[in-house]
C-alpha cells in the first residue's frame, strides 16, 4: 500500500498557475464536482479570506485526491518571496514536487528560488509548461529557460497541437499517440499523431532517447543496439533519471482550460516516487508501519474549534488515543483526533500509517519542527524545517489599552503558526516590535490579527534590519580579564587575531567563524570553547549602531591562564570583551538588506522605471526585451522598497508589475 501513495507540492511563481492546476487535479479525480477559479474566489485551497481578497496564496493547503488507484497527498505553495518560508516548511516532508512554468515568462525569480529550495531538500521533480494558450506562448523557449536558468536536463516528453488560441492537446512522445480536448468539453480524446506533426514527433522522439540514452547506462545499452529505446526501458529510465534528480521531465498544457491535465496526473504516478522509494534520511527510518512510531510537525494552526498539529509520518502507525513522545520538548502528548485534511476542511480517521500526511487534535505544545515518536522506542529527532531570518520590523500596539494583553496572547499564537514571524519588546523603547520577511508578510500579519482576533491595532513605519561587519582586522590583540572580590577570582588572558570574512567568489558566507592556532596546552581546550562562546555572545550588538554583527574571523593564538581563578566564565568573559574592543578599534561598516527586483514593463514605460529605480539607490544588472515588453532586474537597498508596488502602479497606470528575493546584505550608503 505504501507505494500507492505520493506526497507532493506545487511549487513555482507567482500567477504562474499553481492553484489553479491544484483545482483541475480534485475536479478531474472526483474529489471535487465543480472546477473553483481563483479569479471567482472559488477555490478549494486559497480557502482564506486574506486569498480571495488578494488573488494568491498565502498559507500552504494540503488536499488529497485519488487518480489511478493512487492516493495523491497534494500540498499547494505559495509563490510570493514573502511567503518562502511555508514552502521550504512543505518542501521537508514531501517526496517529490510538480513545478509549474508560464509558458510565456518561462523560468521567473521565484520559480528559480522554490527550485533552489528544492535542491537543497533532495526532492524530485516534474516540470509542467502551464499557460500554452496564451498569446506569445512558446515551450521550446520555456524548456530552454529551464535548462540555461536552473542548471538541470530538461526532458520534454510532449509536444503540443496548436499553438496559443488554437492550442487543443498534446503528443505523447513516449507512448507516440495523440491528446485532444473539444472546447467545453472535459474529457480527451486519444488517437493517432497528426499528419501535420508527424515527422515532428518522430524527430523529438530520437532526439528524447538520444538525451536519455547519453544520462542513463541501460538505456544507453539498448540505444546502442537498436538505435531506439522502447516504451518500457524509456518509461523505467525516465523514472530513474526522476528519482535521481539528473533530469526533469517536461510536460505542458493549460491548467485554466483544463488541457494537459490527465497526462500530468499520470506522470505524477509514472515518475513521482512513493514513500517507499526513497532512501532513509536525516535520521529517519524506512517508511515502515509495523516500525515504531516517527513523525514530524512541520505546521500548526490554532481554529476555532482548537489547535491543529500537521504531522508527516515517516514510519510506523499512529492510531487515535496514543500516546507519543515530543522528543524536542522532552514531554508525552495524547493524541485525541487524527484528520485527513481538504484544505479548510477536515475528516476524521482512527490511524494513519507510514507516508501519511495528517493532521492531529490533542498535542498543546508541540511546535513546528517538532518530532513525535513511540515513548516505549529509542527517541529519534529528525531534522526540522530551517526558518529564515526576518528582515522587516513594524512597531505594533493595541488601540486600547484593555487589549494590550490580549494582543501579546494574539502575537503568540501568530509566532507559533509562523516561526518566520517573531515578536519582541524593545528595551529601549518598551514597543511591541513584530519582525517578518518582508512588508507583505507583515500586512498579511496584521490583517490577521485584526480580522481574525478581532484586534484594533496601530501600527509604525516599516523598518529593515541592520548588521554591521568588520570595516579591518586588529592582530595580536591582548585583553586581559582579572577580577578579584573575595574568595575565588576571575583570571583570564587572551590574544585574538580579528578579520572580515573574505568574499569567496560570491558564495554565501557564515556569520561567524572562529579557530585555535594555541600550542602547548596554553588555553586548556575546555577554556577554548568558553572564548568561543563569548565571541558569540559579543556578536549580538555591533559598536558602530548595535546591530548585530556578522561576517567575522576570529582566531585565538595566545592566552595564559591561573591555577586557581581561571574559569570557564572567566575565559567566555574575556572573549566577550576581548572582541568587543577589537570591532571597536578596527570599527565596523553598516549593511543593509538589499533584494532583486525584476520588473516588468511596456517598452512605453521603460524609461520612467529606470529612472525611478535610480532614484532608489537601484543597481540595474540586466535588461531583456520580449515583443513590446522589457523585463529590467535590478538589486535595490530593501528599506527602498517600501510602498513601491502602489508607486510603480500609478507611474505606469498599472501596466507594470515586480517581484523581489532576498539578495543578502551589502554596504549601506
Amino acid at each position: 500500500m505504501r507505494t500507492r501513495i505520493r506526497n507532493l507540492g506545487i511549487l513555482a511563481h507567482v500567477d504562474a498557475g499553481k492553484t489553479t492546476l491544484t483545482e483541475r487535479f480534485l475536479y478531474l479525480t472526483g474529489a471535487t464536482h465543480k472546477r473553483g477559479e481563483v479569479h471567482d474566489g472559488t477555490t478549494v485551497t486559497d480557502f482564506d479570506p486574506q486569498e480571495r481578497d488578494r488573488g494568491i496564496t498565502i498559507f500552504a493547503a494540503a488536499v488529497s485526491c485519488d487518480w489511478d488507484g493512487h492516493r495523491l497527498n497534494l500540498i499547494d505553495t505559495p509563490g510570493h518571496v514573502d511567503f518562502a518560508d511555508e514552502v521550504e516548511r512543505a518542501l521537508r516532508v514531501l517526496d517529490g514536487a510538480v513545478a509549474v512554468f508560464d509558458a510565456v515568462a518561462g523560468v521567473e525569480p521565484q520559480s528559480e528560488s522554490v527550485w533552489r529550495q528544492a535542491d537543497r531538500h533532495g526532492v524530485p521533480r516534474l516540470a509542467f509548461v502551464n499557460k500554452l494558450d496564451r498569446a506569445g506562448a512558446d515551450l521550446d523557449t520555456a524548456v530552454e529557460s529551464i535548462r540555461t536558468r536552473l542548471g538541470t536536463v530538461p526532458l520534454p516528453v510532449q509536444l503540443p497541437i496548436g499553438r496559443e488560441d488554437a492550442f487543443t492537446g498534446v503528443v505523447d512522445l513516449v507512448r507516440m499517440r495523440a491528446y485532444t480536448w473539444r472546447p467545453g468539453s472535459d474529457t480527451y480524446e486519444t488517437g493517432p499523431v497528426p499528419e501535420a506533426l508527424a515527422e515532428e514527433a518522430v524527430r523529438r522522439r530520437h532526439r528524447l532517447d538520444e538525451t536519455v540514452a547519453e544520462l542513463h547506462p541501460a538505456a544507453l545499452e539498448e540505444f546502442c543496439a537498436h538505435g531506439t529505446l522502447d516504451e518500457r526501458t524509456l518509461t523505467a529510465a525516465l523514472r530513474d533519471l526522476t528519482l535521481a534528480g539528473e533530469a526533469v521531465v517536461v510536460l505542458c498544457g493549460s491548467a485554466y482550460r483544463n488541457r494537459g491535465i490527465e497526462p500530468l496526473l499520470d506522470a505524477v504516478v509514472a515518475y513521482l516516487p512513493a514513500p517507499a522509494d526513497l532512501p532513509p534520511v536525516r535520521g529517519e527510518q524506512p517508511a515502515d508501519p509495523t516500525a515504531p512510531l516517527t513523525a514530524l510537525a512541520f505546521k500548526v494552526t490554532t481554529t476555532p474549534t482548537g489547535r491543529m498539529t500537521y504531522l508527516r509520518l515517516y514510519a510506523g502507525t499512529l492510531r487515535k488515543g496514543d500516546t507519543v513522545l515530543d522528543t524536542t520538548a522532552g514531554r508525552t502528548e495524547r493524541i485525541a483526533r487524527i484528520l485527513r485534511v481538504q484544505a479548510d476542511r477536515t475528516t476524521e480517521a482512527d490511524h494513519a500509517a507510514a507516508g501519511d500526511i495528517v493532521a492531529v487534535v490533542g498535542p498543546k505544545t508541540a511546535r513546528t519542527g517538532a518530532t513525535l515518536c513511540a515513548p516505549d522506542a529509542p527517541p529519534v529527532r529528525l531534522e526540522p524545517p530551517v526558518s529564515a531570518d526576518p528582515v522587516v520590523s513594524v512597531a505594533i500596539e493595541a488601540r486600547l489599552g484593555r487589549d494590550t494583553e490580549r494582543l501579546a496572547t494574539a502575537l503568540a499564537r501568530l509566532t507559533e503558526e509562523d516561526p518566520s514571524l517573531t515578536a519582541r519588546t524593545d528595551p529601549e523603547s518598551g514597543q511591541t516590535v513584530l519582525s517578518g520577511l518582508g512588508e507583505l508578510h507583515l500586512e498579511v500579519a496584521v490583517e490577521k490579527l485584526r480580522r481574525a482576533h478581532a484586534l484594533d491595532v496601530t501600527v509604525g513605519r516599516p523598518r529593515v534590519a541592520y548588521r554591521e561587519t568588520p570595516a579591518q582586522g586588529v592582530t595580536g590583540l591582548t585583553y586581559r580579564h582579572a577580577k578579584q572580590e573575595g574568595g575565588a577570582g576571575q583570571f583570564a588572558v587572551v590574544v585574538l587575531d580579528v578579520a572580515p570574512l573574505d568574499d569567496a567568489d560570491g558564495q554565501e558566507q557564515p556569520d561567524f567563524v572562529f579557530r585555535s592556532t594555541v600550542t602547548g596546552g596554553r588555553v586548556p581546550q575546555e577554556f577554548v570553547r568558553a572564548v568561543e562562546a563569548g565571541c558569540r555572545d559579543a556578536l549580538a550588538d555591533g559598536p558602530l549602531a548595535g546591530h548585530p554583527v556578522t561576517g567575522v574571523r576570529v582566531t585565538l593564538t595566545d592566552g595564559a591562564t591561573h591555577v586557581k581563578d581561571s574559569s570557564e566564565l572567566a575565559f567566555r568573559t574575556a572573549g566577550r570583551l576581548a572582541l568587543r574592543e577589537a570591532l571597536r578599534t578596527g570599527g565596523t561598516t553598516l549593511l543593509e538588506p538589499v533584494v532583486e527586483v525584476t520588473v516588468t514593463a511596456p517598452d512605453s514605460a521603460v524609461g520612467t522605471v529606470l529612472g525611478d529605480l535610480t532614484a532608489r539607490r537601484a543597481r540595474i544588472t540586466d535588461s531583456t526585451t520580449h515583443a513590446d515588453t522589457a523585463v529590467l532586474t535590478a538589486t535595490v537597498p530593501l528599506a527602498a522598497l517600501f510602498g513601491y508596488a502602489t508607486h510603480l502602479r500609478s507611474r505606469t497606470q498599472g501596466r507594470a508589475t515586480f517581484t523581489t528575493r532576498p539578495a543578502g546584505y551589502s554596504p549601506a550608503v
